[in-house]
C-alpha cells in the first residue's frame, strides 16, 4: 500500500510506501525527543522568550582561572629589548646577520640592516632568577608570579592579520574573540555587567580595530563592550534628566515586549536576542556602572600604586584599576589595550618608543598583579600580558627595528599558572622561535584550560562546520599549568 505525497504547491509528486514515510518522520521523533531534553536541562528557550545567553554556566572541568584580564601592548614590543636577553647580539653588533641565519634572499633583504643590541641592559630577578631589561624595573618586582614564554610566533608579519591571530585565532577577520569565546563558554557572574569588557587605548585604537573583540559567528550578546576614557566611558549610560526611572523601565518592558513578539516560536534571531539582552543589561548597568567607576573610595595608597597620582602613568594606571575593579564585580574577561594605533611599532628610534611606552605601563601591570595578590585574587584571575608579535635583532634604519612574527615574548600570572619559570627559546639573535615552541593555538588552549575548559569541545556550529577558537590546531602549555 501507498500514500499520496503531495508537493510543495499541493501536486502529488510520487506515491511513498508506509516505510517510506515511517523512516522520513522518523527524524521528527527524534527531535522532539531532543526538545524535551533540552527543556528538562534548561538549555532551551521558552516560547518566544530567550534564555539568558550571559546567564553562569558550569566549565567542562574545574579550573583555577574564574576571570581574565588580558594586557595587550598595541604594535609589537621588542622582546629582544625587554624579556629575552641574547649575548650574541651584543657581540655581533653592527655586523650582518650571519649566514647560518635565514636564507640567502632572507640575508640580501637585510643586508644593509645590521645587527642592533639590546636597548637596555638585562638582569636576573626574584627568586627564579629570570632576566627581565631595565626598561621594566617594577615588572621585574613580580617575575617568581610569571611564567615567561619565550618562544612564541605567529602566522602573518603585518599588524591587523597579527592582531586578529592573537585575539581570534585565525589571521582572517571575521572570527569570535578570546573574551567572546570565554563568555560563550562560561557567561557572567555579574548580571547587572557585562560579560566581555574592552578598555582601548584613548590615544587610538588597534590596527584591526573592532574585530579584535568581536562575537565574530557567535550570537551577537558575547561581542566586547567598550569602556571608553574621558567623562562618559560608557556611552548613554545615564538617562535624560526629564526621564525619570519609572518611565524608562515601562519603556524598556514595552520595548522588550515587542521584540520577543518577534521572535517566533522555535525561532533564533542572533540579533534581536541580543539586543533584548543589551536593553535589559543596559539598564541595570545604570544603577550599577557608575559605582564602578567611581574610584574616590580607593585608599590614597591604592592610588599611588597604580601612579594615579603621575601624569606619566595615570592613563593607564586608572584602567588597571578598573579592571580589577571589574573582576572584583564579577566580569569575566577585561582587556585592555596600552599603545595608540602605532603604540609599540619602533620602526624608528625603539629605544625612545619602548622608554615612553613602558614608562606607562610598567607601574600599573606590576601594581595591577600586586594588588590582586594581596587580595587573594590573584589564584583565580587569570594575567596575559604580550602583544601582536616581536621585533627584529636587525636595525631598521638606524635604530629602529621591523615586525618579528617568527619569535617573541608573551608572559602568563596567577589563575592556575606556574610562575617564576622561563618556557621556551628563540635562537641565539632573538629571530626564531627555537624550543617549545608556542603558537596563538597552544596559547589560547592553554588559556581555555585554565578557565577549565577543553578547547576542543568548546565548539560553534557554522555554516555546517563545528567551528573553535584554536581551528584544529592547539597544544595546552603544560609546564605553565600548576
Amino acid at each position: 500500500m501507498t500514500t499520496s505525497c503531495p508537493g510543495p504547491l499541493g501536486f502529488n509528486t510520487r506515491s511513498a510506501s508506509r516505510r517510506d514515510f515511517l523512516r522520513r518522520a522518523g527524524g521528527g521523533f527524534g527531535a522532539v525527543a531532543l526538545a524535551s531534553i533540552l527543556d528538562g536541562e534548561g538549555l532551551l528557550g521558552a516560547g518566544a522568550g530567550i534564555a539568558n545567553p550571559l546567564a553562569p554556566r558550569a566549565p567542562h572541568f574545574s579550573g583555577k582561572a574564574k576571570r581574565i584580564i588580558f594586557l595587550f601592548m598595541s604594535g609589537g614590543p621588542s622582546h629582544v629589548d625587554l624579556f629575552d636577553p641574547k649575548p650574541e647580539l651584543i657581540r655581533l653588533a653592527g655586523q650582518p646577520i650571519p649566514e647560518s641565519f635565514g636564507s640567502f634572499k632572507t640575508r640580501r633583504a637585510v643586508a644593509k640592516n645590521k645587527l642592533l643590541p639590546p636597548c637596555r641592559p638585562f638582569s636576573p630577578k626574584g627568586k627564579c632568577g629570570m632576566e627581565v631589561s631595565s626598561f621594566l624595573p617594577n615588572i621585574a618586582e613580580c617575575v617568581d608570579d610569571i611564567c615567561l614564554l619565550r618562544g612564541c610566533y605567529g602566522d602573518s608579519v603585518t599588524h591587523p592579520e597579527s592582531v586578529y591571530l592573537m585575539n581570534n585565532g585565525s589571521i582572517l577577520m571575521g572570527k569570535p574573540s578570546l573574551g567572546a569565546w570565554a563568555a560563550y563558554g562560561l557567561g557572567t557572574e555579574n548580571q547587572s555587567m557585562p560579560a566581555f569588557v574592552v578598555m582601548p587605548d584613548p590615544a587610538g585604537w588597534v590596527k584591526g580595530g573592532a574585530p579584535a573583540w568581536s562575537n565574530g559567528f557567535l550570537p551577537a550578546a558575547y561581542q566586547g563592550t567598550i569602556l571608553r576614557g574621558g567623562e562618559s566611558p560608557i556611552l548613554n549610560l545615564a538617562p535624560p534628566p526629564s526621564v525619570s526611572a519609572g518611565q524608562q523601565s515601562a519603556t524598556v518592558g514595552l520595548i522588550n515586549q515587542l521584540n520577543r513578539e518577534s521572535l517566533r516560536s522555535g525561532d533564533h534571531d542572533s540579533e534581536l536576542s541580543a539586543r533584548i539582552a543589551a536593553y535589559e543589561l543596559a539598564f541595570r548597568m545604570q544603577s550599577h556602572a557608575p559605582e564602578l567607576l567611581e574610584i574616590s573610595g580607593e585608599t590614597p595608597a591604592t592610588r599611588a600604586l597604580y601612579g594615579l597620582n603621575d601624569s606619566v602613568t595615570s592613563d593607564f594606571g586608572l584602567r588597571c584599576l578598573l579592571a580589577r575593579r571589574m573582576i572584583e564585580r564579577g566580569v569575566r574577561f577585561v582587556q585592555l589595550y596600552c599603545g595608540d594605533t602605532n603604540g609599540w611599532d619602533g620602526h624608528e628610534d625603539v629605544a625612545g618608543n619602548h622608554a615612553k611606552l613602558c614608562a606607562q605601563s610598567d607601574r600599573p601591570i606590576a601594581a595591577l598583579l600586586k594588588d590582586l595578590k594581596s587580595r587573594g585574587l590573584l589564584d583565580s584571575t587569570l594575567l596575559i600580558w604580550g602583544g601582536e608579535f616581536g621585533r627584529m635583532p636587525m636595525s631598521e634604519g638606524s635604530n629602529g627595528r621591523d615586525h618579528n612574527p617568527h619569535g617573541f615574548c608573551m608572559w602568563l600570572a596567577g589563575g592556575g599558572v606556574r610562575g617564576g619559570q622561563v618556557i621556551g627559546s628563540t635562537d641565539d639573535l632573538g629571530l626564531r622561535a627555537q624550543s617549545e615552541r608556542t603558537h596563538a593555538h597552544d596559547l589560547h588552549a592553554t588559556i581555555l584550560h585554565l578557565l577549565g575548559m577543553d578547547h576542543t569541545r568548546l565548539t560553534y556550529r557554522h555554516n555546517g562546520r563545528e567551528e573553535r577558537l584554536t581551528d584544529v590546531a592547539g597544544e595546552i602549555i603544560a609546564k605553565a599549568v600548576a
